[in-house]
C-alpha cells in the first residue's frame, strides 16, 4: 500500500499527488518546512513546530493556507490514515503557482503539501555508538533563521561527510560553529558546562534546542548560549546535536578527533533520556 499524503485540501494516495510545475517551490525554493516527530501514535512539540511556521511565514510575507487548528487536524490524520507510530511528519508551504517571475505574484493560493515518514527514532543504533562530524565552510544565505527549502548546501555537507567516512557536517564560518547541516550543535566543556551558539540570522531556532536547553536548566545543568570554535568542540569532554528527528545525538568525533572519551557522554544520554520522558508526556 501507499502512503496518504495531503495536497491543498485532499487525502490523496501518494503516486497521485501533485503541484504544479509553476509552482514557486520548484521554480524559486519560495517555500518553507516543518518536520514533526511521532511517538506512539502522537505529535511531539505540534505547537512550537506551529509557531515558528508562522514565524517563516511571516518573514517572507507569505500567508498561510490553513489555520493552525486545521493544521493539526491534518497531521492527526495522517497519522491515522497511515497508521503511523513513530516517526515523521514533513509540511511544506509554498507561496503558490504563478507564472515564472522574481516579483512575488499577487492573490496566489499557497501550496501545502504533508507526508509521513516512518521511521526508528527510538531506537537509533547511533545512540550507542554516537556519531561523526566533519567540518565545512557554512556557504549558505544569510536568513538560517527562517526555515526555507533552499537545502543545496546542507544537502552538499551531508555528501561531503559521506565521502570522509563521517555521519554529518558542522558548518563553520568566521572561525565559529554555527550549525550541523540539519541540526544544532554542542559542546560540554570538561567542568560540565553545555555550549552551543545563541540565537541569531546564522542559525536555524531549533525547537528541540528550545526543549532541551529548558531540560537541561531545570536539571541545574549549567548553560551558556554562545558561539565556539571548532578547537573548543575538539577539545571538549562531550559533544551532541538535538533536531526533531534526532532528538538528541552524542557526537565522538571530529574531523577524525575523538571527543573526549570518544564515546557516548553522560550529559548528552541524560538529556535525551530527559526529552524523551518529558515530550512523552506532552505529546498530542
Amino acid at each position: 500500500m501507499s502512503r496518504t499524503v495531503y495536497v491543498n485540501g485532499s487525502y490523496v494516495p501518494e503516486e497521485d499527488a501533485k503541484v504544479s510545475v509553476f509552482d514557486r517551490g520548484f521554480l524559486f525554493a519560495d517555500g518553507v518546512y516543518e518536520v514533526t516527530s511521532v511517538l506512539d501514535g502522537r505529535l511531539l512539540d505540534f505547537a512550537g513546530h506551529a509557531t515558528r511556521l508562522q514565524r517563516s511565514l511571516d518573514e517572507l510575507e507569505m500567508k498561510s493556507p490553513v489555520t493552525m487548528d486545521d493544521l493539526l487536524d491534518i497531521h492527526r490524520e495522517l497519522v491515522r490514515l497511515n497508521d503511523l507510530t513513530e516517526g515523521m511528519i514533513y509540511l511544506q508551504v509554498t507561496r503558490g503557482a504563478a507564472d515564472r517571475d522574481f516579483a512575488y505574484p499577487k492573490d496566489v493560493q499557497p501550496t501545502l503539501v504533508l507526508f509521513t515518514q516512518s521511521k526508528t527514532l527510538i531506537d537509533s543504533p547511533m545512540v550507542k555508538t554516537g556519531m561523526k562530524v566533519i567540518s565545512i565552510e557554512d556557504q549558505r544565505w544569510g536568513r538560517r533563521d527562517i526555515k526555507t527549502v533552499q537545502l543545496l548546501y546542507p544537502s552538499m555537507g551531508k555528501m561531503m561527510a559521506k565521502a570522509a567516512g563521517a555521519d554529518d557536517a558542522w558548518m563553520v564560518e568566521d572561525g565559529l560553529v554555527t550549525e550541523g547541516t540539519s541540526n544544532n550543535a554542542y559542546i560540554v566543556t570538561k567542568s560540565g558546562k553545555i555550549i552551543t551558539r545563541h540565537l541569531g540570522n546564522e542559525i536555524l531556532h531549533g525547537i528541540t534546542r528550545t526543549a532541551v536547553l529548558r531540560f537541561a536548566r531545570e536539571a541545574q545543568m549549567e548553560v551558556e548560549e554562545r558561539a565556539f570554535t571548532m578547537d573548543e568542540a575538539k577539545d571538549a569532554a562531550e559533544a551532541f546535536i538535538t533536531s526533531a528527528s534526532t532528538f538528541v545525538m552524542p557526537v565522538v568525533s571530529i574531523d577524525g578527533v575523538a571527543v573526549g572519551e570518544g564515546k557516548p557522554g553522560p550529559v548528552a544520554l541524560r538529556l535525551r533520556e530527559i526529552y524523551l520522558d518529558e515530550s512523552r508526556k506532552s505529546a498530542i
